[in-house]
């Protein structure tokens, strides 16, 4: 019987356009665990970010946890590593829907990102399709023809850069939507670990009006709920409100700081 394919990150951004006055809330999976990501698949979050680029979870790992979240009504985004085309490509064949690519700082190279996201002679997505988790290994009819309805791009704005040219890579055809990140936003712009420095949240702000001018939705990561609710009231479409492996730092940290204080702890072994 032939499968139908969930719909795409783009496609569940343009439904809650129409539908509802808020924006969608995501959260991190960075474990690598996918009993942790069916956790957070299944907490009533919108969208689930798989993040392979600053975690230790590579291809099989992104499988076991898209199979994971595919039970729960979420919506699960894989960022890669970077733009690269071989691994968008082995990405994509392992069943990711939805890309995140980290670190897009121009037209140009938001333009050879869509390149590596389509077949030829769109693009230059090896085809493999008919082996491959992203066709049900060709129980999806017309995988090849219909490829292009069945992805989703998101691309990172992580610089100054990028910011100063965010209205042209908004604007490139192919991109689905705009994440910024002010970590790195705030590492460019000589400001490490300041996500919240007046001139961090200008950039970020500049890069809403540039990316909503261009047409397209843009998010924004922010853990802190101050700064979420301020990027919400500024107009993000979708926000990363937190991650599973901050989840569970802060949570045993306030278990330990409630019953182990440590003016009270034993002694312990250092390693």
């Amino acid at each position: 019987m032939p499968l139908r394919l969930s719909p795409t990150f783009r496609d569940v951004l343009a439904a809650q356009a129409a539908t509802a006055p808020r924006p969608l809330a995501g959260g991190w999976v960075c474990s690598g665990s996918p009993l942790a990501a069916e956790i957070m698949a299944g907490s009533g979050l919108d969208w689930l970010l798989i993040d392979g680029e600053h975690s230790p979870i590579g291809l099989e790992s992104i499988v076991a946890i898209l199979q994971a979240a595919a039970a729960y009504p979420v919506t699960p985004l894989v960022r890669v590593p970077a733009g690269d085309v071989v691994t968008i490509k082995q990405v994509l064949d392992a069943g990711a829907q939805n890309l995140l690519v980290p670190m897009v700082s121009s037209a140009a190279e938001a333009r050879t990102v869509v390149e590596a996201v389509r077949y030829p002679p769109r693009g230059r997505r090896g085809v493999g399709s008919a082996l491959a988790r992203s066709a049900r290994w060709n129980r999806v009819d017309d995988y090849l023809v219909n490829a292009d309805a069945y992805v989703s791009l998101t691309v990172q704005i992580e610089t100054a850069d990028a910011v100063a040219h965010a209205a042209e890579i908004a604007g490139t055809d192919g991109v689905d939507a705009v994440f910024v990140g002010p970590s790195d936003l705030a590492a460019s712009m000589g400001l490490l670990g300041q996500q919240t420095h007046p001139d961090v949240v200008a950039g970020v702000l500049r890069t809403f009006d540039a990316v909503h001018a261009a047409g397209k939705p843009v998010g924004v990561n922010a853990f802190d709920p101050a700064a979420t609710q301020a990027y919400v009231d500024a107009g993000a479409d979708f926000v990363a409100v937190g991650a599973d492996v901050a989840l569970l730092a802060r949570g045993s940290e306030a278990l330990a700081a409630r019953w182990a204080p440590a003016s009270d702890a034993p002694p312990r072994a250092s390693y």
